[in-house]
Order: structure tokens, then C-alpha cells, then sequence
């Protein structure tokens, strides 16, 4: 995946300023992931589990989820010059195979003293179900 990354600097940002991004989850993405993390816990790995256990299928790993914020800071906000200090994460509802989620963050605070943005993160299904919220704390460097 080629994506051009935003440059936004310290000066170019502002509170209330939003970027959002949308992914389709795939079976290929769980697979991969639970290749990559090593979580191959059955409410991931196979449908006839998840729904032995209250869920529609396979669910997504919140951490797959959750690293899209990863994407939403190193290139979208603010982008090259960003440096990711901290994460909270809520996981609100269950993500399945075939979902369409919008990634959004929003700055909610700017510290021109420290160089450190506050964002709003969330994920949401199409319903606008969301999935996963959050706070982050992200340092913006100087020019790369």
C-alpha cells in the first residue's frame, strides 16, 4: 500500500481540525494479524465458536483494530512529523469479517509549549456503530 502522508506542522494545526480514513475488514486482514500477534484464540480464528459464544462470526482482533490509529497519526495527523507518546483504548462493540469502518481522529488539544496534540480516536462501523474510541498523545517534531 502507497500512501502519500500528510506534513502538517505545529503551527498548521488546530483544535477541532479532523482526518478520517475508511478499511474494509477481511479475512485475509485476521489471518494476517493473528499470523503477525500470534492471537489465534478461537473467537477470531473460527465462526462456529464465535457463534457458539453470542457473536455473528469471527470477530476481529480489537489490537487490528486499534492499530489503525497507528496509520491515522503517522499519516494523516498529523502525519510525517508525528511521534506517538500514548493510547487509551475502549472497545465498545465487536468488528466482523466484511465490516466497512471509518478511522476519525480529532484534535482536541494543541500545547505549543510542549509540541503535544490530543486527539479524539474512534472507529465506526457504516451503521455508526462505534467500535473502538479513545484518547492519543502525540508529539509533533520538528521538520523531518
Amino acid at each position: 500500500m502507497n500512501e502519500t502522508y500528510k506534513k502538517f506542522t505545529l503551527n498548521e494545526l488546530a483544535i477541532g481540525q479532523k482526518e478520517q480514513f475508511d478499511v474494509l475488514i477481511t479475512e485475509s486482514l485476521i489471518n494476517q494479524f493473528a499470523e503477525i500477534s500470534g492471537d489465534f484464540n478461537p473467537l477470531h480464528m473460527k465462526s462456529e465458536y464465535a457463534k457458539q459464544n453470542g457473536f455473528a462470526g469471527r470477530v476481529c482482533h480489537g489490537m487490528l483494530l486499534s492499530s489503525f490509529f497507528s496509520r491515522l497519526v503517522g499519516m494523516y495527523l498529523p502525519g510525517i512529523h508525528a511521534l506517538y507518546f500514548s493510547q487509551s483504548l475502549n472497545f465498545k462493540n465487536p468488528c466482523y469479517i466484511n465490516d466497512k469502518i471509518t478511522i476519525e481522529g480529532e484534535i482536541l488539544d494543541k500545547s505549543d509549549a510542549s509540541k503535544i496534540l490530543t486527539l479524539k480516536t474512534i472507529i465506526k462501523k457504516d451503521s455508526g456503530e462505534i467500535v473502538v474510541e479513545g484518547n492519543a498523545k502525540v508529539i509533533v517534531r520538528n521538520h523531518v
